[in-house]
């Protein structure tokens, strides 16, 4: 594929991302206020934590999927993996909700891990073109700290695994904030469709 192609498929997709901006500020105020029920709910025993867990990565799964309306080709495939493993994580925790707690607790240690990486890398990639980039990294090595922290001996206590849980819908949140407003930005630095030769 031509470099000409390859900017073509950007622009386009740079464009189409650039009028849903709106729908991921949506997804990041739903997800900052799940986060504030996670926390505010009195769990008490490892199947209403399991629950817990499933709907969090399902939801962050459709996120995911619905991400991948507005990525690139590379970015798609990442989201598509991400997406595939949230969902599987999630629906084995509603399967098994009787798991052990270091089971669950590797589940959303490694749940939180991916999600790290994920949003270090596009940090990265978008420095150049976003002045906050900073504040993803940020929110990403948050996420990686947490998931060796998880995988630690701290997973003993429902309570713990309930605030793990919360952790990740507030970061998502977070991030959700994060990719509307670069969405937001990115029309005007777009500027006007090249000419056809």
């Amino acid at each position: 594929m031509s470099s000409m192609a390859i900017d073509l498929e950007e622009r386009e997709v740079a464009e189409e991302a650039s009028r849903r901006w709106w729908l991921f500020l949506l997804t990041g105020i739903a997800w900052l206020f799940f986060a504030l029920l996670v926390f505010q709910w009195n769990y008490t025993t490892i199947y209403a934590v399991s629950y817990l867990f499933g709907v969090v990565a399902i939801m962050a799964a459709v996120n995911e999927f619905f991400a991948i309306s507005v990525s690139t080709t590379g970015w798609k495939i990442a989201h598509g993996i991400f997406g595939a493993i949230c969902l599987i994580a999630g629906i084995w925790a509603l399967v098994h909700p009787h798991a052990a707690f270091q089971t669950l607790a590797a589940l959303i240690g490694y749940f939180v891990l991916f999600k790290g990486i994920l949003d270090i890398t596009i940090a990265f990639m978008t420095r150049s073109v976003v002045s906050f980039w900073w504040l993803q990294l940020i929110v990403g090595i948050l996420e990686i700290v947490l998931a060796f922290w998880v995988a630690g001996s701290f997973t003993r206590q429902t309570t713990l695994l309930v605030v793990y849980v919360g952790i990740i819908a507030l970061a998502r949140g977070i991030t959700e904030l994060i990719l509307a407003f670069k969405l937001k930005g990115v029309k005007s630095e777009i500027g006007p469709p090249p000419a056809v030769a």
